[in-house]
């Protein structure tokens, strides 16, 4: 008996009551589905055992929130019981904004206008010169292509020595190149960008309009829109790129949220911290030998210099010992002669020469 009662006390926790008291009314926006609990919680209970508690918690507002979603008129549809959920009252904030409606291609525009529209056709074609079915696009057809094709007639009006099929690669690849084109220019057309209908000359042919137009598109190529690109010494200042490009903006990082610029913050700490500085190992021994042999130049320096003071031959003053004239003591006497007439002698004794 007492296990039986032991059982129906634990099925009892598990299958609690759908009516829920709560001291405040929560504010509920079945909507979006939501309910805002404004009751303070326990504190006690919250330390004491805080997963039991938050669980407790959580079951008791999505029962009440549950309760309220099942008070809306219901219906069946297809064996299942729904319920049609009025508006939203809670707006909910946006990162970005609600993004515009699509422009249309010109394509569309003209289908438009002459009451196109696009029906459904096969991806299947049949050709009666393989005399099978071929797709109409894909890699497919195109080795279709080249079976088909692996004679070409070479026309009458062009050149015998001419490769037909090189002529009709660089034909498709124009219409590949055309239909690219386009594409591009639907894009710009739908954020209002002005597209020239021809591409500018080659530098030979540019005359100073477009050159200067070249220039300006150039330099405001960088982040800052050639805010910090140096001139020339003789150089004109650019036109405004905005007269050129209209819708040019300076690029911003997007707008992150909370928990995610916290994230991208604390990721570009732990990279710098974890990272170990690199050794160089061939660029520190260059920079000992380099020391190294800086040091032993200064000092061959500086020994040669201490010879040429101490070890250098004294020169001898006074005569031969012959007194012929030819020693190291004689005097050599230049210039103009004085106005005695004849030149004295040296005070170093040597004989004046004749």
């Amino acid at each position: 008996m007492n296990e039986i009662l032991e059982k129906i006390d634990n099925d009892g926790d598990k299958h609690r009551s759908t009516e829920v008291q709560k001291h405040l009314e929560l504010e509920i926006d079945l909507g979006t589905l939501l309910a805002v609990d404004t009751n303070e919680l326990d504190l006690k209970a919250l330390r004491t055992s805080t997963n039991e508690y938050l669980k407790s918690l959580a079951r008791d507002n999505t029962q009440i929130l549950l309760n309220k979603i099942w008070d809306l008129p219901t219906e069946r549809v297809d064996d299942v019981i729904v319920c049609k959920i009025p508006p939203p009252k809670y707006i909910l904030p946006r990162e970005q904004p609600v993004p515009g409606p699509k422009q249309l291609t010109k394509w569309q525009k003209y289908a438009q206008e002459k009451g196109i529209t696009k029906s459904k056709k096969s991806k299947l074609a049949w050709d009666d010169i393989l005399q099978k079915w071929v797709p109409k696009y894909g890699y497919k057809r195109a080795k279709a292509e080249k079976e088909k094709d692996w004679l070409l007639e070479v026309p009458k009006t062009a050149d015998p020595l001419e490769d037909q099929f090189q002529k009709q690669a660089d034909t498709k690849r124009e219409k590949v190149a055309k239909n690219e084109f386009q594409r591009l220019r639907n894009i710009a057309s739908s954020k209002n960008i002005k597209v020239p209908r021809a591409g500018l000359p080659s530098a030979e042919f540019l005359n100073a309009t477009q050159l200067g137009a070249a220039v300006t598109v150039s330099k405001a190529s960088t982040a800052s829109l050639g805010k910090f690109q140096a001139q020339l010494p003789k150089e004109k200042p650019a036109k405004k790129i905005g007269a050129l490009l209209p819708n040019s903006k300076k690029r911003k990082r997007p707008m992150l949220a909370p928990e995610k610029e916290k994230k991208s913050h604390l990721d570009i700490l732990d990279g710098i911290l974890k990272k170990k500085p690199k050794i160089d190992v061939e660029k520190a021994v260059n920079k000992q030998i380099y020391q190294e042999q800086q040091a032993r130049s200064a000092e061959k320096e500086q020994q040669s210099h201490q010879r040429s003071r101490s070890g250098g031959k004294k020169k001898r003053s006074g005569p031969n010992k012959k007194g012929k004239g030819k020693g190291k003591g004689t005097t050599i006497r230049t210039g103009a002669k004085p106005k005695g007439g004849k030149g004295k002698r040296s005070q170093a004794g040597g004989r004046k020469r004749r």
